[in-house]
């Protein structure tokens, strides 16, 4: 991700109302066959728009220098931030801006902190706890549209005794 000091207060300003109104957090403990645990942690910033009306996501895309948009079937248009660096970046920068979505935001800048700097593979059971709960706190400011799992499930699944 490039430079973020091109990106005036008032284009921050802009995208975080964005955000606050039209998009969401998300950090999610994903299935991967490739990692030593067969799971891994995953922090996204998605912002949404009517597939009609998504020029501002090519703009924020572009003014942020990060991520990607891509049209889903539904006529929706999402642009997608992914990865712990770009995510807490990013978020760093919204941050003074944002009015709804405050709580969550840093929660989620802690998470990824700590992720950028241990794998799954390296960190200790006790900062592993931290995330799930992490996870779990982000998690509930979204709006509920899967069954979840619970700090129980996600516990076994990093191998994790309560």
């Amino acid at each position: 991700m490039g430079s973020r000091s091109s990106v005036t207060d008032t284009e921050h300003a802009y995208i975080a109302g964005f955000l606050d109104g039209d998009g969401s957090l998300m950090f999610q403990l994903k299935k991967r066959a490739d990692s030593t645990r067969g799971v891994r942690f995953m922090a996204t910033i998605c912002l949404y728009q009517d597939s009609r009306h998504d020029a501002p996501l090519a703009w924020m895309k572009t003014r942020l220098k990060c991520g990607y948009v891509s049209k889903r079937n539904d006529g929706m248009t999402e642009l997608r931030i992914n990865g712990f660096s770009q995510v807490r970046e990013t978020l760093e920068a919204l941050q003074p801006h944002l009015r709804f979505k405050k709580k969550q935001t840093k929660l989620l800048i802690q998470a990824c902190a700590m992720l950028e700097k241990q794998t799954l593979r390296t960190m200790t059971s006790k900062n592993m706890r931290k995330i799930v709960d992490l996870l779990l706190l982000i998690q509930n400011g979204n709006y509920m549209s899967k069954k979840r799992r619970t700090k129980e499930d996600l516990y076994q699944i990093l191998g994790l005794t309560p």
